[in-house]
C-alpha cells in the first residue's frame, strides 16, 4: 500500500494510542501469574497481537475485548507448533526466556523484518542459567527445551538490547534458586529496564538491583495477578507532537507527565529546539513553529531517532544526532534509512558509525522507501505534509504499532490518499 501526502495544515485533539512496549509487558506478566489478571486500555496491533497469540499456544487463555483483556496465566503446555513471532522483536526475545518454563521444545519463529535481528546473547545468558537452547548463529529459529529452571547466576553486555535483560528479569523469580544477572557493559535504554521492573512490581514481583542497573537479582517467587493499566505510548505520540510542530496546533490526551518511558524525552528536544509546548497534566499542546538545529544523545530513547531526524530536516542550522547504533538493528538500519530519506528530500545529511549529522533546510516531495518499518514510514509523513508532493511505500507498516495512524492524520486534516 502506498500513502500519497500533499501539503497540510493540521489541528485538533487526539488521544495517544497505549503504549506497545506496556502492553506486552503486562502480557508475559499476566501469563506468568496462575489465575486471572486484566489488562485495561491494551494497544491492539500487529506487535500486540503476536505476543497474544504465541501465549495462547502455550496454553494462556485470553479473552480480548475493546478496553479490557481477561488473561488466565499459570498453565503452560508444550505447544502443537512453532510459536510465530511475527516481527515483534519484543515477543521473541521474552518468549525465548519464558519458554524454559514450558514443558516439552518450543521452537520460536520470526517474519522476515525480526529474522535479521539478534536474539544470540540471549540463548548464550540461558545457557549461562542451564537452560537448554539454541539459535541459528545469532538469529531466529530459536529452539528451547524447557520445564523447569534452575536458576543461578549469568552475565551479558548491556548495550545490544534492553529486551535481552528484561527477557531474563521475566524468568528469574521462577527459577528454583537465587538467580542474579550481571552487565559486562553499562546499560543502554535504561529507561525499558525501568518499565520492566515496574511491571514485574505490579505483579507482585520485588527484583533487587544495583544503582546503575548493571546488577539484578531475584529470589524464588509467585506472581499475582493483578488489574493492569496500561498508560498512553510516548513513542507513538512523538509524531503528534511533531506534526503541531511542522503543521498546525495538536493536542494530545493520555500521555502520562511521570512516565518511565524514555521517549518522553521528545518534550525535552522538542523546548531545547525552540517548539511551543504546553503541558498540562496528561495533555500537551504543541504549536507550529520556528525550529532551531540540536545537538543530543539518543542512547536512551533510540527509537525517536527517525522523529528528531525529520525535525532536524526542518530546523534552522547543522543538527548533530549520536547514540544511534543501535537504531541500525532495528526493524531496518534506521540510521541510513533516515539518511536515505532525507537526501531524496533535498535534506543534506552524513552518517556516521553512531552519528548522524543533518543540516536543515526545505524539504522537497519524494518518494520513501519505509522499508517496512513503522517509525520511517510514519516520521517521513511529518515531512511530507509539510512539503507536499511525497508518497510513503509499504505504509501498510505503521500497523505494527499505531493502526489508526492514517486515520488520526486525516481527522487532524492531513490530505492522505491510500492506494
Amino acid at each position: 500500500m502506498k500513502a500519497l501526502i500533499e501539503q497540510s495544515e493540521l489541528n485538533g485533539r487526539v488521544v495517544a494510542p497505549a503504549s506497545k512496549s506496556y502492553t506486552i509487558r503486562g502480557l508475559m506478566c499476566a501469563a506468568l501469574a496462575r489465575g486471572e489478571s486484566e489488562i485495561i486500555h491494551p494497544l491492539r496491533s500487529d506487535d500486540t497481537e503476536a505476543a497474544g497469540n504465541v501465549l495462547a499456544e502455550i496454553g494462556v487463555r485470553l479473552s480480548r475485548g475493546e478496553e479490557r483483556w481477561q488473561v488466565w496465566g499459570g498453565n503452560f503446555r508444550q505447544p502443537e507448533r512453532d510459536l510465530f513471532c511475527g516481527d515483534s522483536a519484543a515477543t521473541l526475545r521474552f518468549m525465548t526466556a519464558i519458554a524454559a518454563l514450558v514443558p516439552g521444545t518450543c521452537r520460536l519463529t520470526a517474519g522476515p523484518s525480526l529474522a535479521r535481528r539478534p536474539v544470540g546473547m540471549l540463548v548464550k545468558a540461558l545457557n549461562g542459567l542451564g537452560v537448554n537452547c539454541s539459535a541459528r548463529g545469532e538469529l531466529a529459529p530459536v529452539t528451547v527445551h524447557g520445564g523447569g529452571f534452575k536458576g543461578g547466576t549469568t552475565e551479558l553486555a548491556g548495550d545490544i538490547s534492553s529486551q535481552f535483560v528484561s527477557a531474563l528479569l521475566f524468568i528469574a523469580p521462577m527459577a528454583e534458586k537465587e538467580t542474579s544477572i550481571r552487565l559486562t557493559t553499562p546499560p543502554e535504554s535504561k529507561p525499558y529496564l525501568l518499565m520492566t521492573l515496574a511491571c514485574l512490581d505490579q505483579f507482585g514481583i520485588k527484583v533487587a538491583t544495583s544503582p546503575d542497573l548493571r546488577e539484578f537479582r531475584a529470589s524464588p517467587q509467585a506472581y499475582q495477578p493483578a488489574k493492569y493499566r496500561v498508560e498512553g505510548d510516548w513513542s507513538s505520540a512523538s509524531y503528534l507532537a511533531a506534526l503541531g510542530v511542522l503543521s498546525g496546533e495538536v493536542t494530545v490526551d493520555n500521555l502520562k507527565g511521570d512516565s518511565r518511558q524514555g521517549d518522553k524525552a521528545v518534550l525535552d528536544f522538542l523546548k531545547e529546539m525552540g517548539a511551543k509546548v504546553e503541558i498540562d497534566k496528561d495533555v500537551i499542546i504543541v504549536r507550529k513553529s520556528r525550529l532551531k538545529a540540536i545537538r543530543t544523545d539518543l542512547a536512551d530513547c533510540i527509537d525517536l531517532l527517525p522523529t528528531l531526524a525529520v525535525l532536524a530536516a526542518v530546523a534552522a542550522g547543522v543538527s548533530e544526532l549520536s547514540g544511534i547504533e543501535r537504531a541500525r538493528i532495528k526493524e531496518s538500519n534506521r540510521v541510513s534509512a533516515v539518511r536515505e530519506g532525507l537526501e531524496r528530500m533535498g535534506i543534506s545529511t552524513r552518517e556516521e558509525r553512531n552519528r548522524l549529522i543533518i543540516r536543515g533546510g526545505r524539504p522537497q516531495g519524494a518518494v520513501i522507501d519505509a522499508k517496512n518499518d513503522h517509525r520511517i514510514a510514519m516520521a517521513f509523513t511529518l515531512l511530507g505534509l509539510t512539503a507536499g508532493g511525497t508518497v510513503i511505500e509499504q505504509a501498510e507498516c505503521v500497523a505494527k504499532t499505531f493502526p489508526r495512524f492514517w486515520e488520526v492524520v486525516s481527522n487532524l486534516g492531513g490530505k492522505v490518499s491510500l492506494q
